[in-house]
């Protein structure tokens, strides 16, 4: 069964989202968003909440790590390690690919 949070959505990695828009489609209430920003899991464009924008790549780290904490009943500090550790894991799968571009790929 799927919830409205749940529902697919289109994006590409250009997108920006707001606070706002970056709680609506990973799921999450937008003070644990906040809260992924203080712990310095997330650092989005802008000076406040209402001025942040965030990569659209950030909601689908939120959305495995809640599912993660969750299902472990893990705090939201927690949370916020497991979302440093997949933006860190999509990082160095990124360039992986572009290493093995510049090296005549594999």
């Amino acid at each position: 069964m799927r919830t409205e949070t749940e529902a697919p959505f289109w994006m590409d990695t250009r997108t920006r989202l707001t606070l706002v828009e970056l709680a609506e489609c990973s799921g999450v209430s937008e003070a644990i968003v906040q809260d992924l920003v203080e712990y310095g899991a997330l650092t989005p464009s802008g000076a406040r909440p209402g001025e942040w924008a965030f990569s659209a790549e950030c909601a689908v780290s939120i959305r495995k790590a809640s599912r993660l904490c969750n299902d472990l009943e893990l705090e939201t500090s927690a949370m916020a390690l497991v979302v440093s550790f997949l933006e860190r894991i999509h990082e160095l799968e990124a360039q992986v690919r572009r290493l093995r571009a510049q090296a005549g790929g594999v």
